[in-house]
Protein backbone atom coordinates (compact mmCIF):
# COMPACT_ATOMS: atom_id res chain seq x y z
CA UNK A 1 0.00 0.00 0.00
CA UNK A 2 0.98 3.72 -0.65
CA UNK A 3 2.16 4.77 2.68
CA UNK A 4 1.50 8.42 4.33
CA UNK A 5 4.84 10.56 3.84
CA UNK A 6 5.24 11.75 7.00
CA UNK A 7 8.77 12.75 8.84
CA UNK A 8 9.45 10.89 11.39
CA UNK A 9 10.53 7.09 12.49
CA UNK A 10 7.98 4.51 11.08
CA UNK A 11 4.00 4.64 10.00
CA UNK A 12 2.47 3.56 13.97
CA UNK A 13 3.78 3.35 17.27
CA UNK A 14 2.42 0.81 19.42
CA UNK A 15 3.26 1.58 22.99
CA UNK A 16 3.00 -1.96 25.07
CA UNK A 17 3.74 -5.61 23.58
CA UNK A 18 1.57 -7.04 25.94
CA UNK A 19 -1.67 -9.32 23.68
CA UNK A 20 -3.22 -5.91 22.54
CA UNK A 21 -0.25 -4.33 21.44
CA UNK A 22 1.18 -7.40 19.95
CA UNK A 23 -1.67 -8.19 17.97
CA UNK A 24 -2.21 -4.57 16.97
CA UNK A 25 1.64 -4.06 15.28
CA UNK A 26 0.92 -7.94 13.84
CA UNK A 27 -1.92 -6.77 11.86
CA UNK A 28 -0.41 -3.02 10.90
CA UNK A 29 2.90 -5.39 10.08
CA UNK A 30 0.99 -8.03 7.75
CA UNK A 31 -0.62 -4.93 5.79
CA UNK A 32 2.87 -3.56 5.21
CA UNK A 33 3.01 -0.84 7.09
CA UNK A 34 6.05 0.14 9.24
CA UNK A 35 5.55 -1.04 13.00
CA UNK A 36 7.34 0.39 16.21
CA UNK A 37 6.78 -1.53 19.10
CA UNK A 38 7.80 -0.08 22.32
CA UNK A 39 8.14 -2.73 25.92
CA UNK A 40 9.03 -0.83 28.76
CA UNK A 41 10.09 -4.53 30.10
CA UNK A 42 11.75 -7.68 28.46
CA UNK A 43 10.71 -10.79 27.59
CA UNK A 44 9.96 -13.57 29.06
CA UNK A 45 8.11 -11.50 31.34
CA UNK A 46 5.34 -12.45 33.71
CA UNK A 47 1.63 -10.99 33.74
CA UNK A 48 -0.86 -11.45 36.43
CA UNK A 49 -3.41 -13.80 34.99
CA UNK A 50 -5.74 -16.78 34.96
CA UNK A 51 -3.69 -18.14 32.19
CA UNK A 52 -6.92 -19.65 30.83
CA UNK A 53 -8.28 -18.89 26.92
CA UNK A 54 -11.90 -19.25 26.20
CA UNK A 55 -12.57 -20.30 22.32
CA UNK A 56 -12.92 -16.77 21.85
CA UNK A 57 -9.37 -16.00 23.04
CA UNK A 58 -8.37 -19.16 21.04
CA UNK A 59 -9.57 -17.82 17.90
CA UNK A 60 -7.59 -14.69 18.07
CA UNK A 61 -4.78 -17.01 18.43
CA UNK A 62 -5.20 -18.82 15.16
CA UNK A 63 -5.41 -15.53 13.46
CA UNK A 64 -2.15 -14.38 14.21
CA UNK A 65 -1.07 -17.27 12.54
CA UNK A 66 0.01 -19.28 16.11
CA UNK A 67 -0.97 -23.09 15.72
CA UNK A 68 -1.53 -23.96 19.33
CA UNK A 69 0.29 -27.38 19.46
CA UNK A 70 -0.18 -29.68 22.18
CA UNK A 71 3.46 -31.06 21.41
CA UNK A 72 4.35 -27.18 21.93
CA UNK A 73 3.50 -26.81 25.35
CA UNK A 74 -0.54 -25.39 25.00
CA UNK A 75 -3.28 -27.33 27.19
CA UNK A 76 -6.03 -27.81 25.82
CA UNK A 77 -9.36 -27.95 27.79
CA UNK A 78 -13.14 -29.29 26.77
CA UNK A 79 -15.34 -26.43 28.55
CA UNK A 80 -15.79 -24.96 32.04
CA UNK A 81 -16.35 -27.36 35.54
CA UNK A 82 -18.63 -24.60 37.80
CA UNK A 83 -18.78 -25.69 41.51
CA UNK A 84 -21.58 -23.95 44.08
CA UNK A 85 -24.37 -24.64 45.86
CA UNK A 86 -23.17 -28.23 46.50
CA UNK A 87 -23.44 -28.93 43.10
CA UNK A 88 -20.93 -29.63 40.28
CA UNK A 89 -21.69 -28.84 36.37
CA UNK A 90 -19.68 -29.43 33.46
CA UNK A 91 -20.87 -27.32 30.28
CA UNK A 92 -18.77 -28.06 27.00
CA UNK A 93 -17.44 -24.92 25.33
CA UNK A 94 -20.25 -24.55 22.53
CA UNK A 95 -20.55 -25.65 19.17
CA UNK A 96 -20.26 -22.79 17.19
CA UNK A 97 -19.46 -21.61 13.73
CA UNK A 98 -17.80 -18.88 14.46
CA UNK A 99 -15.53 -20.13 17.46
CA UNK A 100 -13.82 -23.28 17.74
CA UNK A 101 -15.15 -25.83 20.27
CA UNK A 102 -11.84 -25.69 22.66
CA UNK A 103 -9.96 -23.14 25.05
CA UNK A 104 -6.12 -23.05 25.89
CA UNK A 105 -4.04 -22.91 29.02
CA UNK A 106 -0.61 -20.57 28.89
CA UNK A 107 1.21 -18.80 31.23
CA UNK A 108 1.41 -15.69 30.23
CA UNK A 109 4.51 -15.50 30.92
CA UNK A 110 5.00 -17.98 27.62
CA UNK A 111 1.87 -16.76 25.81
CA UNK A 112 3.33 -12.90 25.61
CA UNK A 113 6.24 -13.87 23.99
CA UNK A 114 4.90 -16.01 21.48
CA UNK A 115 2.69 -13.38 20.47
CA UNK A 116 5.34 -10.72 20.33
CA UNK A 117 7.66 -12.79 18.23
CA UNK A 118 4.86 -13.68 16.40
CA UNK A 119 4.77 -9.89 15.53
CA UNK A 120 8.18 -10.02 15.05
CA UNK A 121 8.20 -12.85 11.98
CA UNK A 122 5.52 -10.29 10.71
CA UNK A 123 7.99 -7.16 10.54
CA UNK A 124 7.44 -5.39 13.58
CA UNK A 125 10.26 -3.79 15.15
CA UNK A 126 10.46 -4.25 19.11
CA UNK A 127 12.76 -2.37 21.33
CA UNK A 128 12.36 -3.89 24.83
CA UNK A 129 13.39 -2.08 27.70
CA UNK A 130 12.05 0.87 26.65
CA UNK A 131 9.98 2.72 28.71
CA UNK A 132 7.49 5.42 27.48
CA UNK A 133 7.86 8.58 29.46
CA UNK A 134 5.16 10.70 27.49
CA UNK A 135 3.50 11.96 24.19
CA UNK A 136 4.94 14.34 21.97
CA UNK A 137 1.88 16.69 20.57
CA UNK A 138 1.95 19.07 17.84
CA UNK A 139 0.71 22.91 18.47
CA UNK A 140 -2.74 21.88 17.94
CA UNK A 141 -2.73 19.44 20.75
CA UNK A 142 -2.28 16.04 18.24
CA UNK A 143 0.26 13.57 19.61
CA UNK A 144 3.08 12.54 16.47
CA UNK A 145 5.00 10.53 18.70
CA UNK A 146 6.70 9.57 22.07
CA UNK A 147 9.46 10.07 24.43
CA UNK A 148 10.93 7.14 26.36
CA UNK A 149 14.20 6.01 28.18
CA UNK A 150 15.73 2.98 27.50
CA UNK A 151 16.25 1.02 31.02
CA UNK A 152 19.01 -1.57 31.23
CA UNK A 153 19.07 -4.89 33.22
CA UNK A 154 20.60 -3.32 36.50
CA UNK A 155 17.72 -0.16 35.72
CA UNK A 156 20.04 2.46 34.92
CA UNK A 157 18.22 4.82 32.47
CA UNK A 158 19.64 6.33 29.30
CA UNK A 159 19.17 9.31 27.28
CA UNK A 160 15.49 10.45 26.57
CA UNK A 161 14.52 9.09 23.20
CA UNK A 162 11.98 10.65 20.50
CA UNK A 163 10.37 8.13 18.39
CA UNK A 164 7.57 10.16 15.86
CA UNK A 165 4.59 8.72 13.72
CA UNK A 166 1.45 9.93 12.56
CA UNK A 167 -0.60 7.69 14.50
CA UNK A 168 0.23 6.31 17.94
CA UNK A 169 -1.49 3.15 19.85
CA UNK A 170 -1.73 3.01 23.95
CA UNK A 171 -1.69 -0.67 24.72
CA UNK A 172 -0.05 -0.02 28.13
CA UNK A 173 -2.59 -1.84 30.10
CA UNK A 174 -4.52 -0.42 32.85
CA UNK A 175 -2.16 2.27 34.05
CA UNK A 176 -2.06 3.29 30.94
CA UNK A 177 0.19 6.65 31.75
CA UNK A 178 0.25 7.45 28.01
CA UNK A 179 -3.55 7.60 27.97
CA UNK A 180 -3.46 10.04 31.21
CA UNK A 181 -1.15 12.17 29.61
CA UNK A 182 -2.80 12.71 26.14
CA UNK A 183 -6.19 13.62 29.12
CA UNK A 184 -7.90 10.53 28.77
CA UNK A 185 -8.98 9.54 33.02
CA UNK A 186 -10.57 6.10 33.91
CA UNK A 187 -14.51 6.48 34.57
CA UNK A 188 -15.84 6.11 37.70
CA UNK A 189 -19.16 5.21 36.53
CA UNK A 190 -18.00 1.57 35.05
CA UNK A 191 -16.96 -1.69 37.03
CA UNK A 192 -13.28 -2.10 38.58
CA UNK A 193 -12.13 -5.57 39.52
CA UNK A 194 -8.94 -6.98 41.10
CA UNK A 195 -7.48 -10.37 41.03
CA UNK A 196 -5.03 -12.62 42.45
CA UNK A 197 -3.00 -15.34 41.62
CA UNK A 198 -0.46 -17.76 42.68
CA UNK A 199 0.77 -21.34 41.88
CA UNK A 200 1.06 -24.41 42.77
CA UNK A 201 2.48 -27.98 42.40
CA UNK A 202 -0.56 -30.36 42.31
CA UNK A 203 -1.92 -33.11 40.74
CA UNK A 204 -3.98 -31.81 39.40
CA UNK A 205 -2.16 -30.36 36.62
CA UNK A 206 -3.35 -32.15 33.52
CA UNK A 207 -6.80 -31.25 34.50
CA UNK A 208 -8.71 -30.63 31.06
CA UNK A 209 -11.24 -28.22 32.25
CA UNK A 210 -11.21 -24.66 33.32
CA UNK A 211 -12.55 -25.07 37.14
CA UNK A 212 -14.87 -21.87 38.47
CA UNK A 213 -15.53 -21.91 42.06
CA UNK A 214 -18.79 -19.26 42.68
CA UNK A 215 -19.09 -19.01 46.39
CA UNK A 216 -16.66 -16.73 47.86
CA UNK A 217 -17.10 -16.33 51.60
CA UNK A 218 -15.88 -13.16 53.67
CA UNK A 219 -16.25 -13.72 57.16
CA UNK A 220 -17.15 -10.60 59.73
CA UNK A 221 -15.50 -9.28 62.78
CA UNK A 222 -18.97 -10.66 64.48
CA UNK A 223 -18.43 -14.30 62.54
CA UNK A 224 -21.39 -12.87 60.01
CA UNK A 225 -20.70 -14.77 56.63
CA UNK A 226 -21.70 -13.02 53.29
CA UNK A 227 -21.16 -14.40 49.39
CA UNK A 228 -19.04 -11.53 47.25
CA UNK A 229 -19.20 -11.05 43.90
CA UNK A 230 -16.73 -13.13 41.73
CA UNK A 231 -15.24 -16.26 41.19
CA UNK A 232 -12.26 -18.33 42.15
CA UNK A 233 -10.79 -20.78 39.61
CA UNK A 234 -8.50 -23.46 39.40
CA UNK A 235 -6.38 -23.85 35.71
CA UNK A 236 -4.05 -26.70 35.41
CA UNK A 237 -0.91 -25.56 33.71
CA UNK A 238 0.35 -29.03 32.54
CA UNK A 239 3.72 -28.43 34.18
CA UNK A 240 3.32 -29.89 37.43
CA UNK A 241 1.93 -26.83 38.61
CA UNK A 242 -1.86 -25.37 38.56
CA UNK A 243 -3.10 -21.56 38.56
CA UNK A 244 -4.83 -20.63 41.20
CA UNK A 245 -6.32 -17.20 41.82
CA UNK A 246 -9.87 -15.23 42.52
CA UNK A 247 -11.45 -11.89 40.90
CA UNK A 248 -13.76 -9.88 43.13
CA UNK A 249 -15.50 -6.86 41.46
CA UNK A 250 -16.50 -3.05 43.19
CA UNK A 251 -19.81 -3.93 43.48
CA UNK A 252 -19.63 -4.81 46.90
CA UNK A 253 -19.06 -3.16 50.28
CA UNK A 254 -15.62 -5.51 50.46
CA UNK A 255 -14.15 -4.34 47.58
CA UNK A 256 -10.75 -2.19 48.65
CA UNK A 257 -11.33 -3.13 52.26
CA UNK A 258 -11.09 -7.14 51.73
CA UNK A 259 -7.34 -8.45 51.92
CA UNK A 260 -7.78 -11.08 48.91
CA UNK A 261 -4.56 -12.93 49.85
CA UNK A 262 -5.85 -13.99 53.31
CA UNK A 263 -9.43 -14.55 51.11
CA UNK A 264 -7.64 -17.00 48.80
CA UNK A 265 -5.66 -18.78 51.56
CA UNK A 266 -8.69 -18.99 53.75
CA UNK A 267 -10.84 -20.28 50.31
CA UNK A 268 -7.70 -23.12 49.45
CA UNK A 269 -7.79 -24.57 53.41
CA UNK A 270 -11.30 -25.55 52.78
CA UNK A 271 -10.20 -27.44 49.29
CA UNK A 272 -8.88 -31.28 49.66
CA UNK A 273 -5.55 -31.63 50.99
CA UNK A 274 -4.35 -33.88 48.19
CA UNK A 275 -5.10 -31.13 45.72
CA UNK A 276 -1.90 -29.79 47.66
CA UNK A 277 -3.33 -26.06 47.82
CA UNK A 278 -1.29 -25.01 50.55
CA UNK A 279 1.81 -22.71 51.54
CA UNK A 280 4.43 -25.94 51.30
CA UNK A 281 3.61 -26.24 47.53
CA UNK A 282 3.14 -22.31 46.52
CA UNK A 283 5.91 -22.20 43.86
CA UNK A 284 5.19 -18.55 43.27
CA UNK A 285 4.20 -15.58 45.44
CA UNK A 286 0.56 -14.30 45.21
CA UNK A 287 -0.02 -11.27 43.05
CA UNK A 288 -2.44 -9.12 42.46
CA UNK A 289 -3.74 -6.67 39.26
CA UNK A 290 -6.77 -4.53 38.75
CA UNK A 291 -9.43 -5.24 35.98
CA UNK A 292 -10.25 -2.58 34.10
CA UNK A 293 -14.10 -3.15 32.28
CA UNK A 294 -16.81 -2.40 30.52
CA UNK A 295 -14.84 0.69 28.57
CA UNK A 296 -13.58 2.68 31.54
CA UNK A 297 -11.63 4.71 29.29
CA UNK A 298 -13.30 7.09 26.65
CA UNK A 299 -12.34 8.11 23.98
CA UNK A 300 -10.99 5.49 22.38
CA UNK A 301 -9.63 7.34 19.74
CA UNK A 302 -8.55 11.13 20.41
CA UNK A 303 -6.10 13.68 18.35
CA UNK A 304 -3.66 10.78 16.88
CA UNK A 305 -4.21 8.25 19.90
CA UNK A 306 -6.16 4.33 19.82
CA UNK A 307 -6.57 3.03 22.97
CA UNK A 308 -6.35 -1.22 22.79
CA UNK A 309 -6.64 -3.61 25.48
CA UNK A 310 -7.15 -2.97 28.99
CA UNK A 311 -5.53 1.13 28.29
CA UNK A 312 -9.60 1.14 26.93
CA UNK A 313 -10.94 -0.43 29.69
CA UNK A 314 -11.81 -3.51 27.94
CA UNK A 315 -12.31 -6.46 30.32
CA UNK A 316 -15.42 -8.45 29.78
CA UNK A 317 -17.85 -7.29 33.05
CA UNK A 318 -19.32 -10.86 32.93
CA UNK A 319 -16.33 -13.18 33.40
CA UNK A 320 -13.59 -11.02 34.05
CA UNK A 321 -11.87 -11.88 30.49
CA UNK A 322 -9.31 -9.50 29.08
CA UNK A 323 -7.48 -11.18 26.65
CA UNK A 324 -9.68 -11.78 23.35
CA UNK A 325 -10.80 -8.24 23.76
CA UNK A 326 -7.56 -6.99 24.24
CA UNK A 327 -6.41 -8.98 20.55
CA UNK A 328 -9.76 -8.01 19.18
CA UNK A 329 -9.47 -4.35 19.95
CA UNK A 330 -5.92 -4.32 18.55
CA UNK A 331 -7.65 -6.04 15.13
CA UNK A 332 -9.98 -3.37 15.13
CA UNK A 333 -7.87 -0.80 15.42
CA UNK A 334 -5.08 -1.79 13.10
CA UNK A 335 -7.70 -2.11 10.18
CA UNK A 336 -9.02 1.24 10.92
CA UNK A 337 -5.28 2.31 10.69
CA UNK A 338 -4.65 0.69 7.98
CA UNK A 339 -7.94 2.41 5.86
CA UNK A 340 -6.97 5.76 7.41
CA UNK A 341 -2.97 5.80 6.33
CA UNK A 342 -4.50 4.61 2.78
CA UNK A 343 -6.77 8.28 2.63
CA UNK A 344 -4.74 10.89 0.66
CA UNK A 345 -6.27 13.86 2.64
CA UNK A 346 -6.44 15.01 6.49
CA UNK A 347 -10.06 14.89 6.31
CA UNK A 348 -10.47 11.48 5.55
CA UNK A 349 -7.92 9.76 7.59
CA UNK A 350 -9.77 11.52 10.72
CA UNK A 351 -13.00 10.25 9.11
CA UNK A 352 -11.51 6.46 9.09
CA UNK A 353 -10.24 6.59 12.13
CA UNK A 354 -13.53 8.17 13.61
CA UNK A 355 -15.43 4.67 12.61
CA UNK A 356 -12.47 2.91 15.36
CA UNK A 357 -14.61 4.01 18.45
CA UNK A 358 -18.09 3.17 16.62
CA UNK A 359 -17.10 -0.28 15.67
CA UNK A 360 -15.82 -1.06 19.35
CA UNK A 361 -19.56 0.10 20.49
CA UNK A 362 -21.25 -1.84 17.67
CA UNK A 363 -18.75 -5.01 18.86
CA UNK A 364 -19.96 -4.87 22.67
CA UNK A 365 -21.42 -1.67 23.61
CA UNK A 366 -24.84 -3.15 24.45
CA UNK A 367 -22.90 -6.50 25.62
CA UNK A 368 -20.94 -4.43 28.38
CA UNK A 369 -24.16 -2.31 29.20
CA UNK A 370 -25.46 -6.06 30.33
CA UNK A 371 -22.65 -6.90 31.64
CA UNK A 372 -22.97 -3.56 34.02
CA UNK A 373 -26.37 -4.54 34.83
CA UNK A 374 -24.91 -8.11 35.83
CA UNK A 375 -22.47 -6.84 38.39
CA UNK A 376 -24.87 -4.53 39.97
CA UNK A 377 -27.26 -7.19 40.63
CA UNK A 378 -24.27 -10.12 41.61
CA UNK A 379 -23.31 -7.20 44.05
CA UNK A 380 -26.35 -8.24 46.36
CA UNK A 381 -25.73 -11.38 48.59
CA UNK A 382 -28.87 -12.44 48.33
CA UNK A 383 -28.90 -12.14 44.78
CA UNK A 384 -25.79 -14.21 43.77
CA UNK A 385 -27.05 -17.03 46.57
CA UNK A 386 -29.68 -17.18 44.71
CA UNK A 387 -28.71 -17.55 41.43
CA UNK A 388 -25.96 -20.24 42.81
CA UNK A 389 -28.42 -22.37 44.55
CA UNK A 390 -30.99 -22.23 41.68
CA UNK A 391 -29.43 -22.35 38.72
CA UNK A 392 -26.42 -24.96 38.85
CA UNK A 393 -29.35 -27.69 39.06
CA UNK A 394 -30.69 -26.56 35.78
CA UNK A 395 -28.29 -27.48 32.90
CA UNK A 396 -29.69 -26.00 30.37
CA UNK A 397 -29.80 -23.21 31.77
CA UNK A 398 -26.38 -23.05 32.44
CA UNK A 399 -25.81 -23.83 29.45
CA UNK A 400 -27.40 -20.41 28.08
CA UNK A 401 -25.50 -18.19 30.70
CA UNK A 402 -21.87 -19.90 29.88
CA UNK A 403 -22.85 -18.71 26.10
CA UNK A 404 -23.51 -15.09 27.84
CA UNK A 405 -21.09 -14.76 30.03
CA UNK A 406 -18.08 -16.34 28.04
CA UNK A 407 -19.82 -14.10 25.08
CA UNK A 408 -19.87 -17.14 22.38
CA UNK A 409 -22.69 -17.02 20.25
CA UNK A 410 -22.99 -17.07 16.13
CA UNK A 411 -24.19 -13.57 14.69
CA UNK A 412 -26.16 -15.03 12.19
CA UNK A 413 -28.08 -18.59 12.51
CA UNK A 414 -27.17 -20.54 15.58
CA UNK A 415 -30.02 -21.99 18.08
CA UNK A 416 -32.44 -19.90 20.03
CA UNK A 417 -30.36 -18.87 23.14
CA UNK A 418 -27.87 -17.26 20.13
CA UNK A 419 -30.89 -15.34 18.54
CA UNK A 420 -31.99 -14.82 22.60
CA UNK A 421 -28.45 -13.21 23.67
CA UNK A 422 -27.57 -11.53 20.28
CA UNK A 423 -31.33 -9.79 20.34
CA UNK A 424 -30.42 -8.42 24.20
CA UNK A 425 -27.50 -7.22 23.41
CA UNK A 426 -29.14 -5.27 20.18
CA UNK A 427 -32.14 -3.82 22.38
CA UNK A 428 -30.31 -2.19 25.04
CA UNK A 429 -28.13 0.83 24.87
CA UNK A 430 -24.70 0.88 23.58
CA UNK A 431 -23.15 3.32 26.22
Amino acid sequence: MTRLTYDGSADVIVVGAGPAGSATSYHLAQSGLDVLLLEKTAFPREKVCGDGLTPRGVKQVLAMGIEPKESDGWIRNRGLRILGGGLTLELPWPQLASFPDYGLVRTREDFDEILVRQAEKAGVRLHERTNVTGPITNPSGRIVGVTARVVDEAGHKGEVQRFRAPLVVAADGNSTRLALSMGLPKRDDRPMGVAVRTYYTSPRTNDDWLESWLELWQTDDDGTRSLLPGYGWIFGVGDGTVNVGLGILNSSGAFGTVDYRDLLRRWLDETPPQWQFREEFRTQPVRGAALPMGFNRTPHYTRGLLLVGDAGGMVNPFNGEGIPYAMESGTMAAETIVQALGRTTAQGREQALAGYPLALKQAYGGYYTLGRQFVKLIGHPEVMGFATRHGLSRPTLMAFTLKLLANLTDPRGGDASDRIINALTKVVPAA
